[in-house]
């Protein structure tokens, strides 16, 4: 029987068992956030259709529940390598040429991480000064930005230490088991 993706993926030191422990735990959390949207728009769906009450501003809550979900799991989808990867054309490269490829992608990924980080804190900023609120209900739209960006500096401590176990395996040359990281 092969071993479960959690278990093949933990990481051997330190700090990449922290980080698991972290990513583990956030990714629960967005587990249950999702839960939370299934069960919402359940309710306001069977109260929509047998009692004219829908829950107020149901579209508004599923949009920034399900954003504070996504932002819980990238980090662990991260830590995985769950990222989509289009490996069809680094198939039959060497595997020293596919690390590069992971390394390199790993520092863009690291570079878009903090440029969005920074952003996503100007506009967190903006939208507290300006005050705006879901018009359904007294809801700031600030108010789970900091929880996101929270999120996406695990997002980064997360991409930095996997840029460094790539770099490690670049200057080692030897390839990681993907099999043990998918589950395949």
């Amino acid at each position: 029987m092969a071993e479960s993706t959690s278990n093949a993926a933990r990481p051997t030191d330190p700090v990449g068992r922290a980080l698991y422990s972290v990513v583990t735990a956030m990714a629960i959390f967005g587990g249950i956030l999702c839960t939370v949207i299934a069960v919402m728009v359940t309710v306001s769906v069977t109260g929509r259709y047998l009692f004219s009450a829908p829950i107020p501003g149901d579209y508004d809550i599923v949009g920034i529940i399900a954003g504070c979900a996504i932002f819980a799991f990238l980090p662990y989808c991260q830590m995985i390598r769950g990222n989509v990867m289009v490996d069809f054309f680094t198939n039959g490269l060497a595997p020293r040429a596919r690390i590069a490829l992971d390394a390199f992608g790993s520092l863009l990924y690291l570079i878009i991480a903090i440029l969005f980080t920074w952003r996503l804190h100007y506009g967190a900023f903006e939208l507290y000064e300006t005050n705006q609120q879901i018009a359904a209900f007294s809801f700031y739209r600030w108010w789970t930005l900091p929880l996101n960006i929270l999120c996406m500096f695990v997002l980064i401590a997360v991409v930095a230490y996997t840029l460094v176990q790539d770099i490690k395996n670049l200057r080692s040359g030897r390839a990681p088991d993907r099999a043990a990281v998918t589950g395949d």
